[in-house]
């Protein structure tokens, strides 16, 4: 990848946001989530992403994790 085929820090921050919702709402269903917040950040090529679900599925915690990771490797396709 050339620089000027680098993706935009917003593209990045969409990417990740996009693959952590998927996840998110692929395994739980609407009806069982009370609260969902991903918050991405991208910056000086440091990816932070912080997934929360409140949701009655004793899974939440872990399907958070999952959406976190999965939203990692996004942008690592990305970047790629």
């Amino acid at each position: 990848m050339t620089q000027t085929d680098d993706p935009t820090d917003e593209e990045v921050v969409q990417t990740a946001a996009a693959a952590a919702e998927d996840i998110v709402f692929s395994r739980l269903s609407s009806s069982d989530i009370e609260d969902v917040d991903v918050t991405v950040t991208f910056e000086d090529d440091v990816l932070e992403v912080d997934v929360y679900v409140n949701a009655s599925d004793r899974d939440a915690e872990q399907v958070a994790d999952d959406a976190a990771l999965a939203a990692r490797a996004a942008v690592d396709d990305l970047l790629e």
